[in-house]
């Protein structure tokens, strides 16, 4: 759950001199800081959702926090193909190969409270960079930039489709790589797990990080409370396993979506789980159809799955 907070009352701060608010004054926005320190300092809350109203949101989560290796065309309003990739060489925002190929990187190395900007403004100088020249979009995620997002840039009516990669060997592609980089290649494929994104089932990714265990990972579209309230029916009446061997390890919160996460026999492969998160699926739909209120074991049960869930971002 969000972590709470107590906050102060809007309060009228005393004007300076020609109407303005005085900066030594409490925020009228009722934070309990001075203004200088607030909104007089250009502060914007964060974005929480920055994905919300792309395509596929629950997959730019997926490939932002939790895919390794992973691809995706996207169309820009003006027509223009770019490649998503969850992560480029040297964790770049975005390159411009020799034959004019755009490549944007969701996974950056710094970020502001508005991730959509921030690739927004990478994606926005990539589109401005010249055929095979570095792209230099600025301070990537540096507070109050004034860069686009990427809701302004993207067509908004091209669906989102996923590509996992065994490994990163997508950044070559088409290019004569130097020792050097066939080299950064190599280092950079021995930190890829195996990751299958199940078929059919939105941004539901299998991962493998050991030969001990496996996981499965569900980024799920649906608001938090009504997702963790839909689970616990499901906790209470013991139906959120998804088979033989396997338990629900918890979950975390990721831009603003719930990723649901279970723990699964590392030797049986992805594609067998499958039919397992499918009749998962219709049980969640099902139970995120009821709209009693919960029962006493089923607020237990909601208690337990808080108590397990955590915030990545």
């Amino acid at each position: 759950m969000a972590r709470s907070a107590t906050r102060r009352k809007p309060s009228s701060a005393p004007a300076a001199e020609g109407g303005a608010v005085n900066p030594k004054a409490p925020c009228p926005c009722g934070s309990g800081r001075r203004y200088k320190h607030c909104h007089g300092s250009g502060y914007a809350p964060p974005v929480t959702r920055p994905f919300e109203g792309l395509p596929g949101e629950p997959d730019w989560v997926a490939l932002r926090e939790l895919v390794p290796a992973a691809t995706a065309p996207l169309k820009t309003t003006d027509g223009r193909d770019v490649t998503l990739a969850s992560v480029l060489p040297g964790g770049a925002p975005a390159l411009v190969r020799a034959n004019g190929e755009i490549m944007l990187g969701v996974q950056l190395p710094a970020s502001s409270d508005d991730v959509s900007r921030d690739l927004g403004t990478a994606l926005a100088a990539a589109l401005e960079a010249p055929t095979g020249a570095p792209v230099e979009p600025g301070p990537i995620g540096a507070a109050g930039s004034a860069g686009p997002r990427l809701q302004e840039l993207l067509d908004l009516s091209a669906p989102l489709d996923v590509t996992v990669h065994e490994d990163f060997a997508f950044w070559l592609e088409g290019t004569d790589p130097s020792p050097a980089a066939k080299a950064g290649l190599e280092q950079a494929n021995q930190a890829v797990l195996p990751t299958v994104r199940l078929p059919g089932l939105g941004a539901a990714y299998w991962v493998r990080p050991s030969d001990e265990r496996a996981h499965l990972r569900w980024v799920r579209p649906e608001p938090e409370e009504k997702l963790l309230d839909a689970l616990a029916r499901l906790s209470a009446s013991e139906q959120i396993l998804l088979g033989e061997g396997t338990r629900y390890a918890g979950a975390f919160r990721a831009h603003g979506l719930v990723v649901p996460v279970w723990d699964l026999p590392a030797d049986t492969l992805a594609d067998d789980w499958t039919d397992a998160a499918t009749d998962f699926q219709a049980r969640l739909e099902q139970a995120l159809t009821v709209t009693d209120p919960l029962t006493s074991d089923e607020r237990r049960a909601r208690a337990g799955l808080i108590s397990r869930q955590i915030t990545l971002r």
